[in-house]
């Protein structure tokens, strides 16, 4: 009897090894190439005095990291471009991640479905993780909260 109770032993944990194995293959194949490539570090130290940073913990965020500048490089027929974007702050509210960008009154938001993919979508893609974009304006003392469905 002790024989056939090794054999099954052996047995299931094949089975489970072999199933481990099969799911993290077919999560690695249908994970999206740079899923996990970005990480972000802590960002530029905050500022007690930020007014963005006052504005947000009034509302119940609490602002875990500063402005983060994330570098790009581009190919141009041949041709090497710099360029970066820049993320305000990171911001959480009940355990949820928002990505924080601040109006600039040199570049005003179209509040369209057009003018929102073009400014912001690209945030939401960056990060998948993040529950979506917040976008705060002080100065009209407003939380815009946007949420991208794919």
């Amino acid at each position: 009897m002790d024989k056939y109770g090794d054999w099954l032993i052996m047995l299931v944990a094949s089975a489970l090894l072999i199933l481990w194995l099969f799911r993290l293959f077919h999560r690695w194949l249908h994970e999206p190439a740079s899923f996990n490539r970005l990480k972000l570090g802590k960002g530029v130290p905050l500022d007690p005095n930020d007014e963005n940073v006052l504005f947000l913990e009034q509302n119940g965020y609490h602002v875990v990291s500063g402005k983060h500048r994330i570098p790009i490089q581009i190919d141009l027929d041949g041709h090497e471009l710099d360029s970066r974007l820049y993320i305000d702050y990171i911001a959480e509210l009940d355990g949820e991640l928002y990505i924080v960008k601040t109006a600039r009154d040199r570049m005003p938001m179209d509040w369209t479905g057009s003018g929102i993919r073009d400014r912001l979508l690209v945030y939401a893609l960056l990060l998948p993780k993040c529950q979506g974009i917040l976008f705060i304006n002080v100065k009209e003392r407003s939380i815009r909260k946007v949420v991208f469905q794919l």
